[in-house]
């Protein structure tokens, strides 16, 4: 199906769906799989000439949703990239909370918009899929930041989150220790099982504390909202929980307010940075929190996208952006 006929297609699609998706948009100045069929082979290689011919970019950043402070880092680290490179059309578009049908819609009207590459946090491993077979087919570059989809992209620039979940684990082991605790229950609160980010910390985290003595309760889960994990750190609490591990931002805030709220010595460790994380950790409410680099992975982002479409060389097919470990002595 040619490119024209096939965006043709998606642009009523898109029209339909469009309310499901939020975005915000940003201008400046100045990979893909196998698709396994011959006719979408050269569909591609005509899509591939044809960007590598533009004098401007179309690029989108997908996110998960637009309200944890981690994408609106990722955003501007988006938009630095676009300032100095010039020559592109940046959008910003995410569901208005976690879901993968809307997410879906969201890639869906990128392709219809005609985006020459889109920057993708993907919700779940599989959800995103069939709409990323269709964005590849029309010519579309995929780069995976945060969390990737289980469809080949041109390069994953994320946290090595299981990596960086032991290193929760870690610290947690450390903090019990230093409080004298050696044994005890240990909860863990994360939005969802399907995204990958959040499902490797969470194995992470359990790995490092194999063999310690302390009982790991079953994983709650909240969808990343901070007031569900609020109620969910709170029954911990009510168990007799020695610690608590939250493996996002609306996860990490729940936990801390929680054990604030109880007035508890509960072991709070989390992910991600915001300025109520960081209130949390200041004050003591949390112990620590694993902060990641999403404007890196924006910034870097958009500069493999952009090499992409000129068909230069993108390097690794994944870049680990690092973590760092934030306490309230980081904080003095």
């Amino acid at each position: 199906m040619g490119r024209q006929k096939f965006l043709g297609i998606l642009v009523a699609v898109a029209v339909a769906a469009m309310t499901g998706c939020g975005s915000g948009t940003g201008s400046a100045g100045t990979g893909s799989s196998d698709s396994g069929a011959a006719a979408s082979q050269g569909t591609e290689a005509k899509a591939d000439a044809k960007a590598e011919s533009k004098e401007s970019y179309k690029i989108y950043l997908i996110t998960m949703d637009q309200i944890d402070q981690h994408w609106v880092n990722m955003n501007k680290g988006c938009e630095k990239a676009v300032g100095e490179l010039g020559a592109i059309e940046y959008k910003w578009s995410a569901p208005d909370q976690k879901d993968d049908a809307k997410q879906i819609e969201c890639i869906n009207n990128a392709v219809a918009d005609q985006a020459d590459a889109i920057l993708l946090a993907a919700n779940g491993p599989d959800a995103d899929v069939a709409a990323l077979k269709e964005a590849d087919v029309a010519g579309v570059k995929i780069v995976y930041v945060d969390s990737p989809a289980n469809y080949e992209g041109i390069q994953t620039l994320a946290t090595d989150n299981k990596s960086a979940g032991k290193s929760g684990g870690e610290e947690m082991l450390k903090a019990l220790e230093a409080a004298g605790i050696t044994s005890g229950k240990i909860g863990i609160i994360t939005p969802n099982a399907a995204t990958n980010s959040n499902v490797n910390r969470e194995m992470g985290f359990k790995e490092a504390l194999e063999g310690a003595g302390f009982e790991i309760l079953e994983t709650q889960y909240s969808e990343g909202d901070a007031a569900k994990s609020k109620d969910i750190a709170a029954n911990y609490i009510a168990q007799g929980c020695v610690g608590i591990f939250g493996c996002n931002e609306g996860c990490t805030v729940g936990i801390g307010n929680a054990i604030r709220e109880a007035g508890t010595d509960v072991m709070g460790i989390g992910f991600d940075k915001s300025d109520t994380i960081l209130e949390l950790v200041k004050e003591g409410s949390l112990v620590c929190t694993i902060t990641q680099n999403p404007d890196l992975m924006g910034y870097e982002g958009i500069k493999t996208a952009v090499k992409a479409l000129k068909g230069e060389e993108v390097g690794e097919s994944y870049v680990d952006t690092g973590v760092s470990i934030v306490d309230a002595e980081a904080l003095k």
